[in-house]
């Protein structure tokens, strides 16, 4: 009997130092989409994503600019997309069959973005988002809102109003 009860004791012993560690904040969280291009991962805000579509078919629009891919059609309303391959200067993808859209808004604009592979969708603590390093390449510098560790890779979260922004204002 006395075994019993100090096996009892040492869980609820356990258990109150368990209880002693877990702190209960409530520290501001954001929902991040995280993706991957060329191998990086990258995350934009997910109150400025509405929707992430894969397998869409993408019509070329003779004239535009190259970091325009063309346009979709999302249930009847055409949208246009934004290659982030070139507005971040990275290489292209040789297989966009497998890329996702996503269908982002800011800075009064709404277009679709197309990424390699959406890895995840998350909710992480503001604090974990860091301030961007300052050896960021100078057309990263502007639209790089921080950094973070997500499974044990670096994911860049960018500023889609900023993106949509200069974008908007390079067309014109």
């Amino acid at each position: 009997m006395s075994q019993q009860e100090l096996t009892l004791d040492q869980v609820l012993s356990q258990r109150r130092e368990a209880n002693r560690e877990v702190v209960n904040v409530d520290e501001p969280m954001a929902k991040l989409v995280v993706f991957e291009l060329q191998g990086d991962w990258f995350a934009f805000h997910g109150e400025k994503i509405r929707e992430i579509l894969s397998q869409v078919n993408v019509f070329f629009v003779p004239g535009c600019p190259p970091s325009l891919e063309g346009v979709i059609n999302v249930r009847g309303d055409i949208e246009s997309v934004i290659s982030l391959h070139e507005v971040l200067q990275l290489p292209a993808s040789a297989d966009i069959s497998s890329s996702s859209y996503l269908l982002g808004r800011g800075a009064g604009m709404s277009s679709g973005i197309r990424v390699d592979t959406v890895v995840d969708v998350v909710d992480v603590l503001l604090s974990n988002i860091h301030k961007p390093p300052t050896t960021l390449p100078e057309h990263l510098r502007v639209i790089v809102s921080g950094i973070l560790r997500f499974k044990e890779k670096t994911v860049t979260v960018l500023d889609l109003d900023r993106i949509f922004a200069d974008y908007s204002h390079g067309l014109g």
